[in-house]
Formats: structure tokens, C-alpha cells, sequence
């Protein structure tokens, strides 16, 4: 099963850089069977440009992930600490084998109207 998130651009390019190996959530997926993200740049691009396999999910207090993750978060602390103001637990998706599509494609190409507001599931 893959899901699709909606990722604003320039975290996108440090996905694709390297230089960002988590992408940061504060709700995640119900289901346990999700291997894969479709990555959805949001506005301005909206396009999808790429999807990747999930290595791991971390799921602990917010101090806690960040310890975990900030080398490669690809943020600052002070965006951290703003994403997950008033939150107890923070989320945060490890990254594994990514691929960029040559061509970006539209959500009309997966059946989808619109840019999920966090996720939506896409059957494969």
C-alpha cells in the first residue's frame, strides 16, 4: 500500500538533496501495511514528483525524535519546535530507497481531485 503526502517544495528538493532523511508528521497512517510515499509537491509546483520506501517510522515525545533525527532532519530546531507546538508526540518517517519521475505527474494520474489536506492511501 502507498500513501501520498503533500510536501512543500523546498523540503522536497532536500529530499531529493540528501540532506533531509525524514519527513516529519503529526498524524500518522492507520494502517500497518503502507511500504511506500508518493511524494505530492504542493503549491507551487503541484505536481507528484517522486515516491520512496519507508525504512522505519519513529513515533515518541517530540524532545525525543528530535534528538533521534536532527542530524538528518533537514530543519531547523525552531521549525521543529513550531510544527510540533502544543504536541506531545511527534512522528517522523525515515526515508529509504527514493526515485525522482522523470516526469511529474498529476494527481488526476492516481484518481485524486485534490491535495490531501496530510495523506490520502493510493491502491496500487
Amino acid at each position: 500500500m502507498k500513501v501520498l503526502l503533500s510536501i512543500k517544495p523546498e523540503f522536497v528538493e532536500k529530499i531529493f538533496a540528501g540532506t533531509k532523511k525524514y519527513e516529519f508528521r503529526k498524524a500518522l497512517f492507520k494502517r500497518d501495511d503502507v511500504t511506500k510515499v508518493v511524494i505530492y509537491a504542493s503549491s507551487p509546483i503541484k505536481r507528484v514528483v517522486g515516491e520512496f520506501t519507508i525504512e522505519s517510522i519513529l513515533s515518541d515525545d517530540v524532545n525525543t525524535i528530535w534528538e533521534q533525527t536532527k542530524k538528518d532532519s533537514g530543519i531547523t530546531k525552531d521549525f521543529y519546535n513550531s510544527y510540533f507546538d502544543k504536541k506531545q508526540r511527534a512522528n517522523a518517517i525515515k526515508i529509504g530507497h527514493l526515485t525522482k519521475y522523470e516526469k511529474a505527474r498529476f494527481l488526476s494520474d492516481y484518481n485524486i481531485n485534490q491535495a490531501p489536506q496530510s495523506f490520502c492511501y493510493i491502491l496500487e
